[in-house]
């Protein structure tokens, strides 16, 4: 059930048996070296600084409508001053900030669930509803905005990615976006409505803060504080256009991946019950019957994070990497990555493959976790749920407390079964998504 490389990379698990873990593939004129291979990794990154690895062009351009120039996309010196801005919003200070905000958005969806399942209905798509409020979540403690506008930017979002990942896409084909003008001029349309939204958001935040009102502590209100402090090193602050473009990119990034390692999670908790049981006692045993969510009791659930580490490895909702060579990269003496090479790195094959993690490795076994916070994998670059390197996700900790707060407040409260409806069909539009929904049947405790 749990192999999916061959259902979700189909050309490159069979190129695989063919060609090995290190080949090079087309996309249309552009060429893709495709690693597989946690060893040639380690030595390739050894070689390069965070900000002499870019994106590829082909999909810089193919995603512009959905990320800009945001820190996913940015590269060079730009990417370190994105970061540098961005960076301060994941303190411990902020995250513990946003952990009462994280609470109430998911009792508002719980509340909802209990009237579906007291009108007798308990089948629920908890993909769908997680995702919701994940973008609920991330759209208050993030931006300050409130329920309507935040929807609205998270349903144009949505429709976004699938008018991108969805259709048929002739990335790397000469003029190829004029092969499909329908979707392009509709992806165009519908960046240019996120933007302004997000531009009214701005423009107002920035005009209470020239009132003196108090910055409100958010990532919004720490990017236009960032701001208005000319960097030194770099001399240049953030334009209007790079801080819309970054709300796009932390909107998105901020709650896709987090909502579906929480999707996932549910999916094997339903099938494998007795994961759900022992979790739902590793929180009574510290947490007792105490409502208000400490963090302290949060970071002492190590089942959880083993359950957790465990999801991300089967189903990692960041699938692949990309990446595009800045300057030529030696590997060993006698091979060479020419700059401009664009690189593909497969994450999910990586975490099913079974020389790097046994014969075990389409199994749900979370235990694996329990001494080795790489799961047994015998090479440590065979384990990449938040990429590697210098840019690795800058939110994760963001992202380990959210899954935690969510897990706790439903595990507390429902037990999680399969529904007969659910289909296994997991594939890749960005993210690594159940193509069906994911319906469970939801019971109160």
């Amino acid at each position: 059930m749990h192999d999916i490389h061959a259902t979700v990379f189909p050309y490159f698990s069979r190129w695989q048996s063919s060609h090995g873990k290190i080949f090079i593939y087309w996309l249309g004129t552009e060429p893709f070296l495709y690693i597989a291979d946690p060893e040639f990794l380690k030595k390739m990154s050894t070689e390069v600084l965070a900000k002499k690895w870019g994106k590829p062009n082909v999909f810089r351009n193919d995603r512009n409508p959905m990320f800009g120039n945001g820190l996913i996309m940015v590269e060079g010196n730009e990417w370190v001053h994105h970061r540098h801005v961005v960076a301060p919003s994941f303190s411990p200070l902020n995250l513990k900030a946003m952990g009462s905000m994280i609470k109430e958005c998911t009792e508002q969806m719980m509340e909802r669930w209990l009237t579906q399942i007291n009108s007798g209905n308990s089948e629920i798509d908890v993909e769908k509803e997680i995702i919701a409020t994940a973008g609920e979540i991330i759209a208050t403690s993030s931006f300050g905005m409130k329920d309507e506008k935040a929807r609205e930017i998270c349903e144009k979002l949505r429709e976004l990615q699938m008018i991108l990942f969805k259709t048929t896409r002739y990335v790397g084909v000469p003029f190829g976006k004029w092969f499909n003008t329908k979707k392009t001029l509709e992806a165009r349309k519908l960046g240019k409505e996120i933007d302004k939204l997000l531009l009214n958001v701005i423009t107002n935040r920035k005009n209470n803060s020239n009132n003196k009102e108090k910055g409100q502590e958010d990532l919004l209100g720490l990017l236009l504080e960032a701001n208005r402090k000319v960097d030194g090193k770099f001399g240049k602050t953030l334009s209007t256009r790079e801080l819309v473009d970054e709300c796009k990119t932390f909107f998105f990034a901020g709650h896709e991946t987090t909502a579906l390692a929480i999707s996932w999670t549910l999916f094997l908790l339903a099938v494998h019950e007795d994961w759900q049981i022992q979790l739902r006692d590793e929180i009574r045993e510290l947490a007792g019957d105490n409502k208000e969510i400490d963090i302290n009791v949060l970071s002492g659930l190590k089942k959880m994070k083993w359950v957790m580490n465990e999801a991300v490895r089967l189903y990692p909702p960041a699938p692949n990497v990309q990446r595009q060579a800045k300057e030529d990269i030696k590997v060993d003496n006698n091979f060479t990555v020419p700059s401009g090479t664009n690189i593909w790195i497969d994450v999910v094959g990586m975490h099913h493959d079974p020389t790097l993690w046994g014969d075990d490795v389409n199994e749900f076994r979370p235990e694996r976790f329990i001494d080795d916070v790489n799961g047994g994998c015998n090479h440590k670059m065979g384990y990449l749920p938040f990429g590697f390197g210098g840019r690795m996700c800058v939110g994760r900790n963001l992202s380990f407390m959210e899954y935690k707060i969510v897990l706790t407040l439903l595990l507390s409260r429902f037990r999680f079964k399969l529904s007969p409806s659910y289909q296994h069909s997991p594939a890749i539009m960005l993210s690594l998504r159940p193509t069906h929904g994911l319906p469970l049947i939801v019971e109160t405790l």
